[in-house]
């Protein structure tokens, strides 16, 4: 390849004439960027062969996040990279998010013949990690045991952390556990990577065994165990880190107080969450964006809407993401006029373009409220794409809501044309027919599921007692105490009717086959582990519940008979919104 300098000589100016750089000088003039200034200078000074320079020339280069050409033209400039030049470079690139660099240069120097280190390793499985590069990880963690790295500490604490990211969690706890030492990076990989793929009940479980081994936390720890509170309504756990955090000192920064409080948001303590944002000194667009939205799924519309508005005049300036918290609140508290105010603000007076969510919630809002007839329309103007079937999934929603069957299975229909294989859109056309009396349609719709082998996803519930968190499901009896749960819910159950309680079995019937039906209403999860936190926790106690479905309507109703016979406030996070049951009410108003 030719030299990025041309034909040097020992004349200065000569090196510089004949220099690819020197018409970038001559054309940029004033506006010359400070690094190829120096770089300029470096050439003029007769300097521009001298690897340490360009090394470091190099490294400032990715800091600054210069143009990935100029920065190749750079080392494609030096004849024989060594081998410092090569680490330097893979960890700079990986360093400053240049995965693809990163990559090539590892490829570069196996063909260089230059042997890797554990630091090199590191950083390449790092950039496989980013670029969700799976094979090409794979094919370095065969490289890192040819190499006889295979039992260092970074390489593995890396790996563990490529695996999580790449989805394969258990790989990587496989990894993890052959570690002969562990430091706290690698404790942290692994919990993070339990947390970020949804198993938030196992990143607790390693982070007690972190405790019982006596390995101390930092705040990268507390960070995603936080996250796995919140995934699983673990407040006590979460209670617990809080004052960990305060007496041990621990800087709130912005990353560890925006966890924090999101954790109470999703919880069910928004309160607490508005103290932890308050008392943070820095706030970024992100704290200020979960709060808003820690308002909204909790139903506090008006007090997401006024920070919203504090936010634009005094903080930092919202981006999309912040639109949707506060869309997303408008619809749950119903406040469409406000949300369509925003909405237009958003297009407007910050000219971003709506997203799908912005249009998920937009839709979402108009439905809830009753206005079809507008939500159709702002579907039928969706241009020049066809909506997604998102769009579509919330209008099917509220014609459910408001028993408009007709537009309901004209939406179903719809849903199944551009997304056949959801499983989601055949139970919710089912449900329509039914509740229309169509149960003709009804067992069509399952034979199709059943045909195609759909099935719709499984519904569980977590609780938190004693800083420990238990999951049930339908029907399920995996608990050792499951008798006696059981004998306490049919008691409960009981009694409700006697107090009025009519089971909603319309809404469930056609989605269970015959021998279910018993348990389909009276055994779903949210009930078992109700009975179960009433059974453990004494009077007065708030029962914290957290479904990873929408919660039915049966339940819904059940649960206010529940609270009245219980006298218990209870709180139930599904995957819409928070319900706060107290006194035979709940807090959405039936709006949900």
């Amino acid at each position: 390849m030719a030299s990025f300098y041309g034909n040097q000589t020992t004349s200065s100016t000569t090196t510089l004439t004949h220099s690819p750089i020197y018409h970038s000088i001559i054309l940029a003039g004033p506006r010359l960027k400070p690094l190829q200034q120096i770089h300029a200078r470096i050439i003029i000074t007769g300097l521009g062969r001298t690897r340490s320079l360009i090394t470091k020339l190099l490294s400032f280069a990715y800091a600054a996040a210069s143009p990935i050409s100029y920065t190749r033209r750079l080392f494609f400039s030096i004849p024989k990279p060594d081998t410092f030049l090569f680490h330097s470079l893979i960890t700079l690139t990986s360093k400053f998010s240049f995965p693809q660099e990163s990559l090539l240069y590892y490829r570069r120097m196996l063909l260089a013949n230059i042997s890797s280190s554990n630091y090199t390793f590191s950083a390449v499985i790092k950039s496989s990690a980013d670029l969700m590069a799976f094979s090409i990880g794979e094919t370095i963690h065969c490289h890192v045991y040819i190499c006889g790295y295979g039992l260092d500490a970074y390489v593995q604490a890396a790996l563990v952390s490529f695996y999580a990211k790449s989805g394969h969690v258990m790989i990587a706890r496989k990894v993890f556990d052959k570690m002969p030492e562990k430091t706290v990076v690698a404790w942290n990989s692994m919990v993070s990577g339990y947390e970020q793929n949804g198993f938030g009940k196992e990143a607790i479980e390693l982070f007690y065994l972190m405790q019982d081994l006596g390995v101390k936390p930092d705040s990268s720890t507390f960070v995603s165990l936080l996250s796995a509170c919140a995934q699983v309504g673990a407040i006590g756990l979460g209670c617990w880190v809080h004052e960990y955090i305060a007496r041990n000192c621990f800087d709130l920064n912005v990353v560890l107080g925006t966890a924090l409080m999101n954790m109470y948001s999703r919880c069910g303590n928004v309160s607490k969450a508005r103290e932890v944002f308050d008392s943070m000194e820095e706030k970024n667009i992100v704290a200020w964006t979960a709060m808003i939205s820690g308002y909204g799924m909790h139903g506090h519309g008006s007090q997401a809407i006024e920070l919203f508005n504090e936010m634009s005049f005094d903080g930092p300036r919202p981006n999309n993401v912040t639109f949707v918290a506060v869309l997303s609140a408008c619809a749950h508290a119903g406040l469409v006029d406000e949300g369509r105010q925003i909405f237009t603000t958003m297009k407007q007076e910050y000219g971003l373009v709506p997203s799908v969510e912005h249009q998920v919630c937009m839709v979402d809002m108009l439905g809830r409220a009753g206005h079809l007839n507008e939500a159709y329309q702002f579907i039928k103007n969706i241009s020049p794409k066809e909506p997604a079937p998102a769009v579509w999934t919330a209008m099917l929603g509220a014609c459910k809501m408001h028993k408009d069957f007709d537009l309901g299975v004209e939406v179903a229909e719809h849903l199944l044309s551009i997304e056949p294989e959801n499983p989601g859109h055949y139970v919710m056309l089912s449900n329509i027919y039914a509740l229309a009396g169509r149960m003709d349609r009804v067992e069509k719709v399952r034979n199709i599921m059943i045909r195609n082998r759909l099935k719709k996803e499984v519904g569980y519930s977590t609780i938190d007692v004693d800083r420990k968190v238990y999951l049930f499901s339908m029907g399920d009896k995996s608990h050792p105490e499951s008798n006696q749960i059981y004998l306490y819910l049919d008691e409960l159950m009981s009694r409700c009717r006697e107090a009025g309680y009519i089971p909603a079995s319309e809404s469930v019937m056609h989605e269970v086959e015959e021998e279910e039906r018993e348990y389909a209403l009276r055994y779903h999860s949210e009930k078992l582990a109700i009975a179960f936190g009433l059974l453990k926790t004494g009077p007065g106690v708030a029962i914290r519940i957290v479904k990873n479905l929408r919660m039915c309507e049966d339940c819904h109703t059940a649960i206010k008979y529940i609270s009245i016979i219980a006298n218990r406030e209870i709180n139930v996070r599904d995957r819409l919104r928070f319900h706060h049951f107290k006194d035979g009410s709940c807090s959405c108003q039936d709006y949900w």
